[in-house]
């Protein structure tokens, strides 16, 4: 099971008693500003759009605030300009990060990455340096309590995934092309199949296992980037051990 996906057991639950509700508002409400200015407001044409309108909507976001950010990413409404940055980076351990950002205001921001990067064992590279060592997926990740591993595994790849992975303890990972995304992703809703997340994703190639310290300083990393206001998706190469991942989540 990828990094991603394994950090993911511990957002999704570490959600589910401490939900940030605004912040996630602010993060998905940039991106969809931005998705409407850089592919206009209609979602039917544009499914980076349409992407985050699913995600307001799974976050229970009031549909007015919805309307205004798509808006002001076409321009009918005053707002501020956010530009899209991906920083590049090592964790703990050797780890490669990549790091999305939406800002209005670059300097700020890269101060910010640097210092948080280097409070928890990490640095700031440069461009180029690890963004190679991912490629673009789809991801979806399923509660294995929610649908049985066969019939998961039928549904999927009938609607163009390429693999659904099991190693997680907790979650099933349906991986696809990013073309084949949301046909795999209605095919699950249409099944009744919720997804604790959905999304595409850079998907490691190849992974470093953290134990002991370094996958305490990593994960204590992972939540600080994931709080920062500017921050919208973090990538990185890492597994960790089932029982770490327990004892976090209880």
């Amino acid at each position: 099971m990828s990094g991603h996906s394994k950090w993911a057991t511990t957002k999704h639950r570490k959600g589910a008693v401490d939900a940030k509700r605004g912040k996630v508002f602010t993060k998905i409400i940039r991106e969809m500003t931005v998705a409407a200015r850089m592919g206009g407001g209609n979602p039917d044409g544009n499914p980076r759009l349409r992407l985050a309108i699913l995600k307001a909507k799974e976050a229970n976001m009031p549909s007015d605030n919805i309307k205004k950010a798509i808006q002001r990413g076409t321009g009918e409404l005053p707002g501020v300009q956010y530009e899209e940055v991906l920083y590049e980076g090592y964790g703990p351990g050797g780890v490669a990060l990549l790091i999305e950002i939406l800002t209005d205001n670059k300097n700020r921001t890269v101060a910010e990455i640097r210092h948080l990067l280097g409070k928890h064992g990490g640095s700031m590279g440069e461009s180029g340096c690890v963004a190679w060592m991912f490629e673009r997926k789809g991801s979806l990740v399923i509660d294995k309590k929610s649908v049985d591993e066969e019939r998961l595994m039928t549904l999927a790849l009938d609607a163009g995934a390429e693999d659904v992975q099991s190693g997680n303890p907790a979650q099933f990972e349906a991986i696809t092309p990013p073309a084949d995304f949301e046909r795999v992703k209605k095919a699950l809703s249409d099944a009744a199949i919720p997804c604790l997340s959905a999304e595409v994703i850079r998907l490691a190639k190849t992974e470093i296992a953290l134990d002991g310290k370094a996958a305490e300083q990593m994960l204590r990393l992972m939540e600080a980037l994931e709080d920062h206001d500017d921050v919208q998706k973090v990538h990185a190469n890492f597994t960790l051990p089932d029982a770490i991942l327990a004892q976090r989540a209880e």
